[in-house]
């Protein structure tokens, strides 16, 4: 098929990417998901780090797709809200979840552990649950914003790992990886479970 044939099935290249996008985040928030779900609910550690590996997995398989979501943005182009928020959230819907019943649990690692929120962070962590959707349970704003540094430490992790900033690394390359990786959601998740 010749590369202007594309344009017989959407309308544009910004309908393209848009649908792309919207598979890439519906794959990896069901990959996501289904990794979660597999893990006793009271298992916490567990079901952070279930979400952290399966994230890495589907990452490193679907370098591309990844690239799509968390890369660089593509020149000239907005992701329409209403059709990529639904699926670009669904894994901090997860980290949320996670969170309320870290809450409920009474396993919320104590708040010295974690740097005090400035005051616009503690209004964005406040809302953070909304925001998604999500009804928080309790959820204090200054955990939320340690759920949501959690995540952007997986996030960075991960594109170290998929975009190659942590050099050749020779025969070890992949040990250093998984290695690093598991290193870093330790440390995010010490900011949020006791």
């Amino acid at each position: 098929m010749a590369s202007s044939a594309v344009y017989r099935y959407v309308a544009s290249r910004d309908d393209l990417l848009t649908r792309l996008i919207v598979q890439s985040y519906d794959e990896l928030g069901e990959h996501v998901e289904q990794a979660e779900a597999a893990v006793a609910r009271a298992d916490l550690r567990d079901r952070w780090f279930a979400v952290g590996h399966a994230t890495r997995r589907w990452a490193l398989a679907h370098p591309h797709d990844w690239a799509l979501l968390y890369g660089s943005p593509v020149p000239g182009y907005a992701a329409p809200a209403q059709q990529t928020i639904g699926p670009g959230t669904r894994v901090q819907v997860v980290l949320m979840r996670l969170l309320a019943d870290i809450v409920a649990q009474g396993r919320a690692a104590p708040a010295q552990r974690r740097p005090r929120p400035v005051p616009v962070l503690v209004e964005f962590g406040a809302g953070v649950g909304e925001a998604l959707g999500v009804e928080p349970d309790g959820v204090p704003a200054d955990l939320a914003v340690a759920g949501v540094t959690a995540w952007m430490m997986l996030i960075g992790a991960v594109n170290s790992e998929v975009f190659g900033y942590l050099g050749e690394g020779g025969e070890d390359a992949e040990a250093v990886g998984a290695a690093l990786f598991d290193y870093t959601i330790s440390a995010a998740v010490a900011l949020l479970l006791r």
